[in-house]
C-alpha cells in the first residue's frame, strides 16, 4: 500500500506508535475507497454519455468535475480527522493515578475544551456506526453536558446532523 494521505518523512513514520500507523492505514484506505468509486462513477457517467452521442458535452465534463471535486473534499476531510486523531493519540496516552485516560471512565480535566470535544466525538462514532443511537446516547450523556461546557451544543449538532 502507497501511502499518501498524508506527507511524512520516514524518519516520521519511524516516530509513530502502532496506533497511529494503523490509523494512517485505515485513513489511506479510505481515501483509496473513495477515489475509487469516483473514478466509477465517472466511469459509469462517460459511457452514458458515449452511448447518447454526447460525450463533448459541457454537461458531462461538468458532472465530472463536480464529482472529481466532492472525492477531493471527502479526502480532505479524512486527511484532517487522522491529523486530528495522530495528535489526540500521544495526548491520549496518558494517565493518572487512576489509570489512563479514557473517556467517559477517566476523563481528562487538563485537556482544552477543543481537545476535549474530539475525545467525546471519536468516542461516540466509535461506539456504533448507527447515528439515531449514537445520538440518543450522546443525548443521555450527563458527563459530556459538564465536560464538555459550551462544545456541547456544537457536538449535539454535529451527530445530529448525521441522522
Amino acid at each position: 500500500m502507497v501511502i499518501d494521505i498524508i506527507d511524512l518523512s520516514d524518519e516520521n513514520y519511524k516516530n509513530l506508535s502502532a496506533v497511529q500507523l494503523a490509523m494512517v492505514r485505515a485513513a489511506q484506505a479510505k481515501k483509496d475507497k473513495l477515489l475509487s468509486e469516483a473514478d466509477e462513477l465517472c466511469g459509469e457517467l462517460f459511457r452514458m454519455a458515449l452511448s447518447n452521442n454526447a460525450v463533448r458535452s459541457t454537461a458531462l465534463r461538468d458532472r465530472l468535475a463536480k464529482e472529481r471535486a466532492d472525492a477531493q473534499r471527502q479526502v480532505e476531510a479524512v486527511r484532517a480527522d487522522l491529523l486530528y486523531q495522530i495528535a489526540y493519540e500521544g495526548i491520549g496516552s496518558e494517565g493518572n493515578e487512576q489509570g489512563p485516560y479514557r473517556y467517559p471512565e477517566n476523563p481528562n480535566y487538563n485537556l482544552s475544551y477543543s481537545q476535549r470535544f474530539l475525545v467525546v466525538r471519536n468516542y461516540y462514532m466509535q461506539a456504533t456506526d448507527d447515528p439515531n443511537a449514537r445520538l440518543q446516547a450522546f443525548a443521555m450523556d450527563t458527563l459530556a453536558k459538564e465536560y464538555l461546557g459550551e462544545f456541547y451544543r456544537t457536538l449535539y449538532e454535529l451527530l445530529a446532523s448525521y441522522c
